[in-house]
């Protein structure tokens, strides 16, 4: 029997304003973070070696650059264990699509090797190297629906109702950079408070600048539309509509245009590795 597979989910944005700019050129962000049942899937071989090796061909993604053997080498230095692993990836969420892949695989990788590798890094020693890797990767370590703010490393627990998401992915990828640096971006939206978007405030400032670039985003989001209230996630590509109950989100997702990509997925409360880290 193999190592065992970890779910490295999915995050949602399920509103998204930019409200400033920082002087070192970051933007300052409101969103709500909720993972999915849906994601890549990875699995960890300690070594004794100390070598880190990704053992998997992720195509666009070469090794060294992959922020699994990137958060993998950051935990050793961090740590100073003598350990290696070889790390396994089932990758089956896009790239540039806005659903926090790679951040996701970035934090599974430091949850699971911390556990794995016993250096005992608590929650928030773990959440702070993750921030070097990017700025989603905090919230996965974070473990639980998150109201965020800053680059989206200020994060807050926030209960949510129970969902299913109809998720389609256009055939592009975004780049997070070149959204962020348009000219016609809004970056001083109106800041929320929490009761705001619990009474369904919220859109994605992303959006507009997004469909406008790409008309397959536009032509996604306007047909998922007609359901309910659709929205993009994060700086796309993806799109998404929330369903109160399984069979209505399988339901649409099965009268979509049979060459569209896309899945359905449960919300979930708690990363899957939640348990596994102290606080």
């Amino acid at each position: 029997m193999g190592p065992v597979l970890h779910l490295a989910p999915a995050k949602l944005n399920l509103f998204l304003h930019v409200v400033g700019r920082r002087a070192d050129g970051y933007h300052e962000l409101q969103t709500v973070f909720r993972f999915v049942d849906h994601g890549d899937r990875l699995a960890f071989e300690p070594r004794a070696d100390g070598v880190v090796r990704r053992v998997t061909d992720v195509p666009g993604v070469s090794h060294d650059d992959d922020l699994v053997v990137r958060a993998a080498r950051l935990l050793r230095q961090a740590t100073g264990t003598s350990l290696g692993a070889d790390i396994v990836m089932d990758k089956r969420l896009p790239l540039g699509g806005g659903l926090g892949g790679g951040s996701s695989d970035a934090a599974t990788t430091l949850m699971a090797l911390n556990a794995l590798w016993k250096t005992g890094l608590d929650r928030q020693a773990l959440q702070t190297l993750g921030l070097r890797l990017g700025a989603d990767v905090p919230v996965f370590v974070f473990g639980r629906s998150a109201w965020a703010e800053g680059v989206g490393e200020l994060l807050q627990p926030i209960e949510l109702p129970p969902a299913w998401y109809t998720v389609l992915i256009p055939p592009v990828a975004v780049s997070t950079a070149a959204i962020f640096g348009r000219p016609e971006l809004t970056r001083h939206g109106d800041r929320i408070k929490l009761t705001a978007f619990s009474t369904g405030c919220g859109r994605n400032d992303l959006e507009p600048v997004v469909c406008a670039l790409y008309p397959e985003v536009a032509e996604f989001l306007g047909w998922l539309s007609r359901f309910g209230a659709a929205r993009m996630t994060g700086s796309g590509a993806c799109v998404f509509c929330p369903f109160d109950n399984a069979d209505t989100a399988e339901r649409v997702f099965a009268s979509r245009p049979r060459h569209w990509a896309g899945f359905v997925a449960r919300g979930l409360d708690r990363h899957p590795l939640y348990d596994v880290v102290g606080d």
